[in-house]
Order: C-alpha cells, then sequence, then structure tokens
C-alpha cells in the first residue's frame, strides 16, 4: 500500500512539474511574441508625416472672386468664437443635409447673439467624388469668412483630414462633426457648458468635451449582429486596458477642443486613420488636460466607410501599436514649440 501511494504521489508531482514547466514555457513564449511586437512597433513607427503637400493645399478658393488664399497658421492667434471642422472623403451625397443643419443652426445663433462668431471648414479628404464643389457651393451661398474648404490632394485618413482642419482654424474653440449628420448641432452647447465648467475648474485655457452615445448602448446593441457585438466590446475592453480610462465612448465624432488643447493634441497626433481618437484621448491624459463626456443624441446613417471586421481589427492593431510605440520611446510627447 505504501509503495503505491508513494507511486501516486510521485506521479503527480511529475504531474505538476510537467504542468509548471509548461506555464513557464508558455508565458516565455508570450514575452517572447510581446517583445516582438514591441520591436516591429518601434521600427515601424513614423515621425511626423508632411503636414502639407505643395504649397496650393494649405490655400482656400474664394468662389465669389476668384481668388486663392492662405490659411492661417496653427501659432496664429483666434479671431473667431468657433471653428467646425468637418472631415469628408466621397461625401456628396451625406454631406449636403449635414451642412444645411449646421449653417441653420450657426447662422440663427449669430442672428441671437452678435458677439458670436463661426467658421466652418470642410477637409475633403482626396476625395474621387464632387466632394468640393458640393462644398463650394456652400461657400458662394455664404462667404469664404463664413465656409472655407480644404481640399488634400491625397487621403489621409479621417485623423490626417481633422489634424489639418485644426490646424488651419481661426476659433478659440474648435469642434469636429462628422459630415454625415449623424449628431444633432445644437448639442453643441452641451459640450460648450461642460467646456465652461472645466475652464471655470481648471483654469489654463485645457478643456475638451467628447460627445458620447454611451447612453444609448443597449438600443444599439438590440440593432446589431452578435459578431459587431462583441467586436464592438473587445474594442471597448482594448481602449480601456491598453490607452484611455474614465471615457466610455472615445469614438463619437463630436468633440469640443479649447485653442490651447487644440494645439498640444494634435500637434502630437501621430496616427491618422480610424483609432486617432484614441491617440488624441490618450495624449490629453498623458498632459493632464480635462476631459469630459456629455451625452448627445445620435442617429444611424447609412453609408459608413468602415468596414464592420476589418476596419476593427485595423483599430484595434493601431490600439496595441499606439501603448507599445509610447512605451518604447518611439513616439513622445513634445512641447509644441520644439515642434516648429
Amino acid at each position: 500500500m505504501t509503495a503505491v501511494t508513494e507511486e501516486a504521489a510521485a506521479a503527480a508531482a511529475s504531474r505538476c512539474c510537467c504542468a509548471a514547466e509548461a506555464a513557464a514555457a508558455l508565458a516565455l513564449l508570450c514575452l517572447a511574441a510581446l517583445l516582438l511586437l514591441a520591436l516591429v512597433a518601434h521600427m515601424t513607427a513614423s515621425g511626423e508625416t508632411e503636414l502639407w503637400l505643395g504649397k496650393q493645399e494649405p490655400q482656400f478658393l474664394d468662389p465669389v472672386t476668384g481668388a486663392r488664399r492662405l490659411f492661417p497658421t496653427r501659432h496664429d492667434p483666434a479671431s473667431l468664437a468657433l471653428s467646425v471642422i468637418v472631415p469628408a472623403y466621397n461625401e456628396e451625397e451625406r454631406m449636403p443635409a449635414m451642412l444645411d443643419e449646421a449653417m441653420k443652426y450657426l447662422e440663427d445663433r449669430k442672428k441671437r447673439d452678435g458677439k458670436f462668431s463661426y467658421e466652418l471648414i470642410v477637409v475633403d479628404d482626396g476625395s474621387k467624388d464632387k466632394t468640393t464643389e458640393v462644398a463650394l457651393g456652400y461657400v458662394e451661398r455664404f462667404g469664404a469668412e463664413r465656409v472655407r474648404v480644404l481640399t488634400l490632394q491625397r487621403n489621409r485618413g479621417k485623423g490626417g483630414a481633422v489634424k489639418r482642419g485644426m490646424f488651419c482654424a481661426r476659433g478659440e474653440s474648435l469642434l469636429m462633426a462628422d459630415a454625415d449628420g449623424a449628431t444633432k448641432f445644437p448639442d453643441l452647447e452641451k459640450l460648450e457648458a461642460a467646456q465652461k465648467e472645466i475652464l471655470g475648474r481648471e483654469p489654463g485655457l485645457l478643456a475638451i468635451s467628447c460627445g458620447s452615445r454611451a447612453h444609448l448602448e443597449q438600443d444599439s446593441i438590440a440593432q446589431r449582429s452578435y459578431l459587431r457585438t462583441l467586436l464592438m466590446y473587445g474594442f471597448h475592453f482594448l481602449v480601456w486596458l491598453l490607452c484611455v480610462r474614465g471615457v466610455r465612448d472615445t469614438q463619437c465624432g463630436f468633440k469640443l477642443l479649447s485653442r490651447a488643447a487644440a494645439l498640444r493634441t494634435f500637434s502630437n497626433l501621430h496616427v491618422e486613420r480610424w483609432a486617432f481618437d484614441v491617440e488624441l484621448l490618450y495624449i490629453a491624459q498623458c498632459l493632464s488636460i480635462p476631459v469630459a463626456e456629455v451625452a448627445v443624441r445620435w442617429t444611424e446613417i447609412e453609408g459608413s466607410k468602415l468596414t464592420p471586421f476589418w476596419s476593427w481589427v485595423q483599430m484595434g492593431r493601431d490600439l496595441l501599436f499606439i501603448r507599445l510605440r509610447y512605451l518604447t520611446g518611439a513616439w513622445r510627447l513634445e512641447p509644441v514649440d520644439k515642434q516648429e
């Protein structure tokens, strides 16, 4: 009996030893994979992409006079209360409804408040349709002091388009808004109220207000397939794990930034595709810029440029690389005055 017991104990110990060795091997394999990913992320990291392609890109056309004029630069002082940045890629069909609503709201507000001043900048991100021509129609209607069109020579991605629009803006506050009109423009006042609260509580002219659809999550889940719901939760988990905490909806395209906050964050921004919002908020948190999340109305608009599965995969990869590139020092947060 004793011999049998000893043999059983020895077998159990052997199994435990084998399990421990397997766990150690798996841990080493995971560590090696992580180190390899970090190396790849570091080696493939690019620095600041070229801001402008050619002399004509940072210019806007005044269709009334036919003259081309230079946009202001990011370091020029603000001369308006609000700049609205609308990134647009092949949006000739969806954009007019959004611009109609935006301009009606902005013009009505201007009539109510004589001190309110604004501009709306459409950034055509290398479109292959008539996005620029449609936007220029609004310049003709409202004038080049109200509406301007920045046409990029090639597609940079949504983040690249927003970044270049921000650097051309004249506003003290800068709003990014999607061209599909999924959010309602009067909700801008909710973002402004949150920004005002931040600036009153945290002096220093740094504030970001993020529109949020988190309160609509349960309704959206009911309308989505199981795969899209799983991908959504997976993306939210990766955002929380790797980059941004405290903001439930990082991807809503309705965000208001103070001019100083826009300059600090976008001057350090590297990601130019769909995951740029996450890097933007990651930078804000690293720089201790206060961020508020505000519930806004939102409507699903047909015609999204996102490919359901592969876009989520690309964004997941971008999230991992954002974290690894900052951790390995491939990307660094630089003071604005050192970037000129």
